[in-house]
């Protein structure tokens, strides 16, 4: 079985670039050289990947959290306040002054 003309990484019907340049099949970038295009790069010992990560983490969440605050903190504190409410509810109506008061009625 023979492959076919996609296999081979041939030109036929091989997309053209911008400037009708065949840039080259497949994982084959070694066609015709480009105009215009300009790549930069840094050498990995000097990179630092994490520079200012502490400080952006501290400002970028104090950022997000002052925005937001507003729409949950009410939400969550009366939540509380029920909650709260209930509960001592409860330990009341089964406390033994509780039981006195409301007793009789269930």
């Amino acid at each position: 079985m023979r492959p076919t003309q996609t296999l081979l990484g041939g030109g036929g019907g091989m997309p053209f670039g911008k400037h009708n340049n065949f840039i080259g099949g497949w994982g084959n970038f070694g066609g015709m050289k480009q105009k215009g295009i300009i790549t930069y790069g840094i050498a990995p010992n000097r990179q630092n990947p994490l520079a200012g990560v502490a400080h952006d983490a501290i400002f970028n969440t104090w950022r997000r959290f002052s925005s937001q605050v507003l729409y949950w903190a009410p939400a969550v504190a009366g939540g509380y306040y029920l909650l709260n409410w209930a509960v001592e509810r409860n330990h009341y109506l089964n406390s033994k002054a509780g039981r006195a008061e409301f007793g009789g009625e269930e």
